[in-house]
C-alpha cells in the first residue's frame, strides 16, 4: 500500500489505540489521524461531513461508537440507538462524500439474534431481535452495517463490515457502569479479596456462554482488512468460548480471591450462547487468533493492578 492518509475514527479508545500502534508499526510513512472530541462530535451530521471534508482521508476506520455493559444499556437504550446510528450513518457518508478508497466498519456480536445456532454464521444475522438487554444497540450497529452495503451498491464505496465478538485486555473500561464481564469481574474480585469480603453477586446463573478475543488480536483482524475486497459482514472472534461460571471460577483462581460466589438470578443472563464461527475471518483475512486466553487475562489483570490508581481519577466515559 502506497503511503496514505488514514483516519480512525475512536482511535484513542481501548481497541483503536492497538489499531492505531499496530498501523504505525505496518505502515510507517502513512498519515494516521485520530480525532478527538473536540475536532468532532460524530452524531453531528453537518460537523462530521465538514471534517471529512478538511481531512480527506484515503481509508476510514470506524471504531468510533456508544459502548457499555448490560446496565448501561438497560438505563439508555434510547441513546445507545440513536448515538450509534447517528455516528454510523455520518461516519459511511462522510467516506463517501470525500472519496475514501476503503472504509472499515467495526459491527458487533450483540447484533445476532437472540436465540442463534451455534457458532453464529453471518448469514443469520438477520434472523431474529437481539438479546433485548442490548437490543437498541445491535439493531443500530446491524442497521448501519445494512447501510454500508447499500452506499456501497449505490455509489461504490469500497466497504468492509467487521462483526466483532467480545474484546478484553490491557487499557480495558473498568468503571462500573460501563465495564463489561471480564474488567468488572477482575475489579470486583479483587476488592473484595482486599476488604475480606466472603462473598461477591453475580449476575444471573453463570450459565451463558461468551467468545472472548484479545484486543490485539482484534486490531490486527482490523488491519488485515485493508486488503480486503469482501463487502458482506465477517465475524471477528476467538473460535472457542467459556461460560460465565467457569469465567468467574478463573479469574477468581488467578487473583487468589478464596471468597464465594452467590449468583443473583433476579438479574438477567444476558444472551444465552456467543460464539462466532470466524471461518470467513480466515478466508478473506487471513485471521488467526494468536493470544490464549490464560495469556490474555494474565495481561488485563497485570495492567489493571498497574494503573489502578490511575483508573480510580477517571470521570469521563473513553474516548
Amino acid at each position: 500500500m502506497k503511503d496514505e492518509k488514514i483516519l480512525v475514527t475512536g482511535g484513542a479508545g481501548f481497541l483503536g489505540q492497538y489499531v492505531v500502534r499496530n498501523l504505525r508499526i505496518k505502515y510507517p510513512t502513512s498519515e494516521i489521524i485520530i480525532p478527538r472530541s473536540k475536532d468532532v462530535d460524530f452524531r453531528n451530521r453537518e460537523a462530521t461531513l465538514s471534517y471529512f471534508r478538511e481531512i480527506n482521508p484515503d481509508i476510514v476506520i470506524g471504531i468510533a461508537a456508544r459502548l457499555g455493559g448490560i446496565e448501561d444499556n438497560r438505563k439508555y437504550p434510547a441513546n445507545y440507538f440513536s448515538d450509534n446510528i447517528l455516528i454510523g450513518i455520518n461516519t459511511i457518508d462522510g467516506a463517501n462524500q470525500s472519496n475514501s478508497s476503503k472504509l472499515i466498519l467495526i459491527g458487533t456480536v450483540c447484533s445476532y439474534p437472540k436465540v442463534t445456532p451455534v457458532p453464529f454464521r453471518e448469514e443469520d444475522l438477520w434472523n431474529g431481535y437481539p438479546e433485548p438487554t442490548n437490543g437498541a444497540y445491535g439493531i443500530a450497529k446491524k442497521a448501519v452495517t445494512e447501510y454500508a452495503l447499500a452506499v456501497h451498491k449505490q455509489y461504490g464505496l469500497s466497504v468492509v463490515n467487521l462483526l466483532l465478538t467480545n474484546l478484553y485486555g490491557p487499557g480495558d473500561d473498568f468503571r462500573e457502569e460501563t465495564s463489561h464481564v471480564i474488567p468488572a469481574i477482575i475489579k470486583k474480585m479483587l476488592e473484595a479479596k482486599r476488604s475480606n469480603v466472603e462473598e461477591v453477586i453475580a449476575w444471573g446463573d453463570g450459565s451463558p456462554t461468551r467468545d472472548f478475543l484479545f484486543v490485539n488480536d482484534a486490531a490486527n483482524a482490523i488491519i488485515q482488512s485493508i486488503e480486503c475486497s469482501y463487502v458482506h459482514p465477517i465475524n471477528v472472534g476467538n473460535g472457542s468460548d467459556i461460560n460465565i461460571k467457569d469465567l468467574y471460577s478463573f479469574i477468581q483462581q488467578k487473583v487468589r480471591y478464596e471468597g464465594r460466589v452467590h449468583w443473583d438470578t433476579s438479574r438477567p443472563n444476558g444472551q444465552p450462547k456467543r460464539l462466532l464461527d470466524i471461518s470467513k475471518a480466515r478466508e478473506h483475512l487471513m485471521f488467526e487468533p494468536k493470544v490464549s486466553f490464560e495469556e490474555g487475562i494474565d495481561e488485563t489483570i497485570d495492567w489493571y493492578l498497574q494503573n489502578e490508581k490511575m483508573l480510580a481519577t477517571l470521570k469521563i466515559k473513553y474516548s
